[in-house]
């Protein structure tokens, strides 16, 4: 099962994409032309060996020569961009999430008034610091009180150890046999169920420890150690006012400037020590070398992928994104891979104009729908192509995709996928995905993230064949040409909550690169 995703069910029985189908039937097919993809992420692993040959390489920059040969704007830019490089050749790991930085930026503007005080230009801003003021407030107790759980743990973890080493000298045990071990304790005390106290190291406490930890697969203290040093970053960085990711950049976040960052896309920049692999996951989707017989087969072979770097942990900035949308724009780029978002944005007018800017230049965005379990029809999720404010998509050259799984059943769309009639274009697959993974591996991981490559990846392959198609008609295609699925469906985030598939997205379809190659080549014809 481990490409699901590119069966065809007719065929097959199982609901991928048929992109198997579509290369058996065109080994024949004349030489296509060569696509640019570029993929906004995260650093990419350029070493990796399906991604050999598949990387843009900039024709214009001369390597390492310190000069802006081809005069766009970024020296030295051989395979792209990192628009969160830092001036000493590094990569920003840890960014704020945009509550934070509302909160922080629009405090001055807003806090301790109330609605009768703001004038009607401001409403929407101080609407959204209210919003984001309550978020942040939540997630900083619940991470807060995570931190502190963690910390217990690792200071309690030895004495769990050494008592359950008396009833399992191996360590064996299990979590079934801690669980009747704790009833056979504590039967009739409830208060054991509850959350335990700090001070609380009786026998039923700490095989209630143990358990806990075996749930979240916590089987090491080098996994407690491991995810308080995480849990940590995220309070004191990702959540924290005052915390100013852009200080190793030297940028002014608040305009838009070309320039800010480094040429390093790597992920194995010598010194940095978190490696980030969502790019080359994504990467390795679209265009993983199909010829190779090496790893994984791509969806398109005759891609080259142009790494754009904008993703630390935490909420990327709109400076950055708009950057980044701009950057692959101008140069040459005739898809772009969106697989992030965030529930916030400051600055929304940038990321609309860019969206424009690529409208306007035939270039088409594909976005990860997000894996919140919600409608993104009714809560806000950026970047998109509507406003929130009950006004028509802005563009037409933005598909958003969310996530469906194998099983052609209630389960069918993926628990974690965000939907919507209005927002969400397509489903495309998007659970346990094998794909390329930094460090030259490879790995099965889910998303939506992993959805928006397929149809990224698709549309690659039906413009190197068909140049001559419009980004508005290559969008058209893709959800005109998708398989419609006749059922009933859980709806994510909603318990017990089944409704017709069809009604879960605008097209009501999951992607079908056979059915859009035969739709393209016939549209592509009717134009000439």
């Amino acid at each position: 099962m481990q490409t699901w995703h590119q069966k065809d069910y007719q065929q097959d029985t199982i609901p991928g994409i048929s992109l198997d189908k579509w290369y058996s039937l065109n080994k024949k097919k004349p030489k296509s032309k060569s696509i640019i993809v570029a993929v906004i992420d995260t650093q990419i692993d350029l070493n990796h060996e399906d991604l050999q040959g598949q990387i843009w390489t900039n024709p214009n920059e001369i390597p390492n020569n310190g000069i802006d040969d081809d005069k766009n704007g970024y020296i030295d830019d051989i395979n792209g961009w990192s628009f969160t490089g830092t001036k000493s050749g590094g990569y920003v790991v840890w960014n704020r999430y945009e509550y934070v930085r509302i909160v922080k930026d629009w405090e001055s503007l807003f806090k301790n008034k109330t609605e009768s005080q703001i004038g009607t230009q401001d409403l929407y801003k101080y609407k959204e610091y209210q919003r984001a003021l309550k978020t942040l407030e939540e997630k900083d107790k619940y991470y807060q009180n995570w931190l502190k759980s963690l910390k217990h743990s690792v200071a309690i973890y030895p004495l769990v150890k050494d008592t359950l080493k008396h009833f399992f000298p191996k360590e064996d045990y299990t979590y079934e046999q801690l669980d009747s071990m704790y009833k056979k304790y504590k039967i009739n005390d409830k208060r054991y169920r509850q959350r335990r106290d700090d001070n609380d190291k009786d026998l039923g406490a700490l095989i209630d420890y143990m358990m806990g930890n075996l749930e979240v697969n916590e089987k090491t203290l080098e996994d407690i150690k491991d995810k308080e040093i995480q849990l940590d970053s995220v309070v004191n960085k990702n959540l924290n006012l005052n915390y100013n990711e852009r200080l190793s950049i030297g940028d002014n976040p608040t305009i838009l400037e070309k320039g800010y960052g480094n040429n390093k896309v790597s992920n194995t920049i010598k010194g940095v020590r978190t490696i980030q692999d969502h790019n080359t996951m994504v990467s390795g989707i679209i265009a993983a070398n199909r010829n190779n017989s090496k790893g994984i087969k791509g969806i398109a072979q005759n891609v080259k992928v142009m790494p754009l770097n904008i993703s630390p942990s935490g909420d990327e900035h709109d400076k950055d994104i708009t950057m980044a949308i701009r950057y692959a724009v101008d140069n040459g780029a005739k898809i772009i891979n969106m697989s992030f978002g965030k529930e916030f944005t400051m600055h929304k007018e940038w990321v609309y104009e860019a969206f424009k800017y690529a409208e306007k230049h035939n270039v088409l965005l594909v976005h990860s729908a997000g894996n919140d379990s919600q409608s993104v029809d009714e809560n806000p999720s950026y970047p998109s192509d509507i406003s929130y404010d009950g006004s028509k998509e802005m563009c037409n050259n933005f598909i958003n995709v969310g996530s469906i799984t194998h099983k052609l059943s209630s389960t069918f769309v993926s628990d974690f996928t965000n939907y919507g009639k209005q927002n969400v274009d397509l489903f495309a697959p998007g659970d346990k995905i094998y794909t390329t993974g930094a460090g030259n591996i490879y790995k099965t991981e889910s998303g939506t993230s992993l959805a928006a490559p397929m149809v990224s990846g698709t549309a690659a392959l039906i413009w190197s064949y068909y140049p001559n198609l419009t980004a508005t008609e290559v969008k058209q295609i893709i959800l005109d040409s998708g398989t419609a699925y006749d059922l009933e469906v859980l709806v994510p985030g909603i318990k017990d909550k089944k409704v017709p598939f069809s009604e879960l997205s605008k097209s009501g379809k999951v992607l079908n690169v056979y059915n859009a190659m035969q739709m393209a080549e016939k549209v592509s014809k009717h134009k000439k």
